[in-house]
């Protein structure tokens, strides 16, 4: 066989274990376990770390405001030194609307070795506590909530005795750009981290969606949340190891009525929401990202490029052998197209969607060593840490 037919031998190989080896990540029947309401309802604290978010604020807030929840429960909004009146228009849409009652309180600057958000949490955090709720709910500014999310989500922790229980939030998918790429970072995300894998009791495997969290707080105590992530640029993930590591018993599934109302609109918006944290997922090595870019090119560009020598060059063993890979591929991406309602002709691009997240991230990786790092809302860490590791 020719060069390109053993690549696309290899990559048919990887699909085929990815398809049965990877924790069957491209599954989306993950939801919240089944749940019962407790006999007492626990108190809740959510906090809303909000910079800049007058935008957001207006479609996401009334949605805590109106939480349709039996037990006590405050609102504390962290206005995270923002420019555009977030915090007065939230204390605005409290008054104005009622609902749950809300706290907004105004920390100074991040103190060195704090990314920003992770400080905006411990002034939210630290704050509740003063409370003494039972659970803690991490909700970003831009995230959505049905009136019974709140509900649901405690019954699923109570019922099911988990210490953090976290939905990833279905993503905005309105625009072209969107519909191509935003799928696909749910995708991608479940094959680093298999939701069965993570939802399995003692696994290794541990993460979180940082766009609602429900934490009870003597986990969060025992984990010294967020004082043993501080520095963390991808805080969701790094939180759900800590709880681990801690005893906790972690959940993470897709979202059926928690929505993030944040619009990605064009290509460079959504390729900065990528390249800011890709590279710290791979933990700042040059190693790993040369070993993920080949992994890539041979798992996702090899089968097109194989189909294409194929007919082109009569290469018919890369040809059979690329179609059967690219026929998988697509095949394991139906369902997460299904799960945001997209069309299926979409799942044959996922290789031209997958380029795009390769340069993403090896954009992510020159921005670091430019020393621009993470950059978000005015605000960059020239060198942040990765995931804390112990």
């Amino acid at each position: 066989m020719s060069a390109i037919a053993w690549i696309a031998a290899a990559s048919l190989a990887a699909w085929g274990f990815l398809l049965l080896g990877q924790g069957f990540f491209w599954r989306t029947d993950q939801r919240l376990p089944p749940r019962e309401a407790p006999p007492v309802w626990p108190s809740v604290a959510l906090v809303v770390p909000a910079r800049d978010e007058a935008d957001m604020l207006p479609v996401s807030l009334p949605s805590l405001l109106a939480q349709d929840y039996p037990g006590r429960a405050e609102i504390f909004l962290v206005d995270d030194s923002s420019t555009d009146g977030t915090g007065a228009l939230a204390r605005e849409l409290a008054d104005r609307l009622g609902g749950l009652p809300l706290t907004v309180l105004s920390p100074p600057e991040p103190a060195p070795g704090w990314t920003g958000k992770l400080w905006a949490l411990r002034h939210g955090i630290e704050l509740a506590r003063a409370e003494r709720p039972d659970f803690l709910l991490l909700t970003d500014a831009d995230i959505a909530h049905e009136p019974d999310s709140l509900r649901e989500l405690v019954a699923a922790a109570t019922t099911n005795g988990l210490d953090l229980v976290s939905q990833m939030a279905r993503l905005r998918v309105a625009t072209a750009w969107e519909r191509l790429i935003v799928p696909a970072f749910v995708y991608f995300f479940s094959q680093l981290y298999p939701f069965r894998r993570v939802n399995k009791a003692g696994a290794r495997t541990a993460a979180a969606a940082g766009g609602c969290v429900l934490l009870r707080t003597g986990a969060a105590e025992r984990a010294r949340i967020p004082d043993s992530i501080r520095q963390a640029v991808i805080d969701d993930v790094s939180l759900a190891r800590e709880v681990r590591k801690a005893g906790g018993r972690i959940w993470l599934g897709l979202a059926e009525r928690v929505d993030s109302v944040r619009p990605y609109p064009r290509l460079a918006d959504l390729w900065r929401m990528v390249a800011r944290s890709a590279y710290a997922q791979l933990l700042h090595n040059p190693l790993l990202l040369i070993g993920t870019v080949a992994g890539l090119a041979v798992v996702y560009l090899a089968p097109p490029a194989a189909v294409y020598a194929g007919l082109a060059g009569g290469d018919t063993p890369a040809g059979l052998l690329g179609g059967v890979a690219w026929a998988v591929m697509a095949g394991t991406y139906v369902p997460v197209l299904r799960y945001y309602r997209q069309s299926l002709w979409l799942a044959p691009l996922l290789p031209f969607t997958a380029l795009l997240y390769l340069l993403m991230t090896v954009d992510s990786a020159v921005r670091h060593y430019r020393g621009r790092g993470a950059a978000w809302k005015g605000r960059t860490y020239a060198r942040p840490q990765a995931a804390p590791e112990r």
